[in-house]
């Protein structure tokens, strides 16, 4: 499968523009990075992949055809800060129930522990709720993944475990991930190719 972008513009009311002529390719299976310093727009971009924004020029397909709208979304987000990414008003059974059936096998491989899902989200910690969400939208549909900074509040060693993770579903599931962040050690660590500050974002 092939996730193409071509020639994205966004703006926020009639102010200048935010990004414009963004044209990217992902791969079924390859992990791609995105590098740029805060306030460039990563995040808005990822959103809009996402569906959860809309573009106000260009196009984003999934082999050829409009993503669509009514339906589970193939290509999911996971954001860079889990609690505000889930309803603190569900217990976490519920939360992940909300993207798919929780497959057992992919709870136990992000450490998920039984005991965590009859409890709310504040009970966990950081790493603890990060990983339910990374779970909520692995669901078998998902067909590519948006990590926005998905690590970056979490200490070295959980971030490692995480990713290892991540990129082991990845390569099972050939699922495409774009990963965005502004640490290019990490980049360079999970990602085939890194697409630098002047390679997607033109004004």
């Amino acid at each position: 499968m092939l996730l193409k972008v071509r020639d994205l513009g966004f703006r926020y009311g009639k102010e200048k523009w935010l990004f414009r002529g963004v044209n990217l390719d992902l791969q079924s299976g390859e992990i791609v990075g995105l590098m740029g310093p805060s306030g460039s727009g990563k995040t808005t971009l990822a959103r809009i992949l996402s569906g959860y924004e809309n573009a106000h020029e260009g196009s984003v397909t999934l082999d050829g055809t409009a993503l669509p709208r009514s339906e589970y979304y193939p290509v999911q987000l996971v954001f860079q800060h889990p609690e505000k990414a889930v309803n603190g008003r569900w217990k976490i059974e519920k939360i992940l129930q909300e993207g798919c059936v929780p497959d057992q096998e992919l709870l136990v491989s992000l450490g998920i522990e039984k005991a965590w899902l009859s409890r709310w989200p504040h009970e966990l910690s950081g790493g603890e709720l990060q990983r339910i969400c990374i779970a909520r939208v692995l669901g078998p549909k998902t067909k590519f993944l948006i990590a926005d900074e998905m690590t970056t509040m979490l200490d070295p060693i959980t971030q490692a475990q995480i990713w290892q993770v991540v990129l082991e579903i990845a390569q099972k599931r050939n699922l495409g991930v774009l990963v965005i962040s502004h640490e290019r050690s990490l980049l360079q660590r999970v990602c085939h190719r890194v697409l630098g500050w002047d390679e997607w974002r033109m004004l």
